[in-house]
């Protein structure tokens, strides 16, 4: 089999799409770099989704958490205490095992029967966890940055007779967000990388359908030779790094647009011709 037939073969495996048995003997180096990439579909799935619904969620939490309301401040201080302080990991194995005791039949609520079987998936119930996950650690990145608003800002605002929710739309969220946006860069990496813990913690790969690391261990175990397809895991993810932090550095350069330090000045030649 030739290299770009392997690719046709191999490519979308992950989603179910083409050889349903997994290559046995004589390795190649296409065969690892094809299965390991259609593999990383699968992360890129968990950390786009749950970094995207996180963020609003996280957005959520920090304000509430900034609230003076205990009713709305006390919730969100222990959902993130608790999904912070506890591994990752540990989040998994918890959550899977929960979701299988839920009846296999599904659950009647109020007259409506409610199917369950499918939170045992990887990409319903893995995807859950790295989201409640994303959201406590953003959630206090952002929490930290509405804190340290110069009130000067909102000072000028009021005296502007800008109150409420047109202050807090206008002034302090925008603000907010250029001030965690580093910060926030850092956890959407980590976040990405966490998501190769799925199919290493109680939620099975089903007809050996994982991600990036999971197809990466099986040619470790096989050829016993793991300086090959880590090392290509790796170079996956730094792709994956790179495209996130010029991505999140395009947003970035938006969001200060408005600083001088991002103004480009016009270069001016001035000549001396005399002395």
């Amino acid at each position: 089999m030739t290299c770009w037939e392997t690719i046709g073969a191999y490519a979308f495996r992950s989603l179910g799409y083409g050889e349903k048995l997994l290559p046995r003997s004589d390795f190649t180096l296409c065969q690892q770099f094809t299965l390991i990439g259609s593999g990383l579909i699968w992360n890129i799935y968990f950390g786009a989704l749950a970094l995207m619904f996180g963020f609003f969620f996280a957005n959520a939490l920090a304000m509430a958490k900034a609230s003076h309301n205990p009713w709305a401040r006390k919730p969100a201080e222990w959902f993130i205490f608790v999904f912070r302080g506890s591994p990752l990991f540990i989040q998994f194995f918890l959550a899977y095992s929960a979701l299988v005791m839920l009846p296999r039949g599904g659950i009647d609520i109020f007259g409506l029967h409610i199917a369950t079987n499918w939170l045992t998936s990887a990409w319903a119930g893995a995807l859950i966890v790295l989201f409640l996950n994303t959201a406590a650690y953003a959630a206090e990145i952002f929490y930290g940055a509405l804190m340290s608003v110069p009130k000067g800002d909102l000072e000028a605002a009021e005296a502007y007779g800008i109150h409420g929710w047109s202050k807090f739309r206008r002034i302090q969220w925008p603000t907010m967000l250029r001030l965690a946006w580093p910060a926030y860069t850092n956890e959407a990496i980590f976040l990405f990388h966490a998501t190769t813990l799925v199919f290493f913690s109680g939620f099975p790969a089903f007809q050996q359908r994982g991600d990036a690391l999971y197809y990466a261990n099986y040619f470790a175990d096989k050829t016993f030779n793991p300086f090959v397809p880590y090392p290509i895991v790796a170079f996956y993810f730094i792709m994956l790094t790179a495209t996130l932090i010029l991505l999140f550095g395009i947003v970035n350069r938006r969001l200060n647009r408005h600083l001088p330090s991002n103004i480009r000045s016009k270069i001016r030649l001035r000549p001396r011709l005399i002395r």
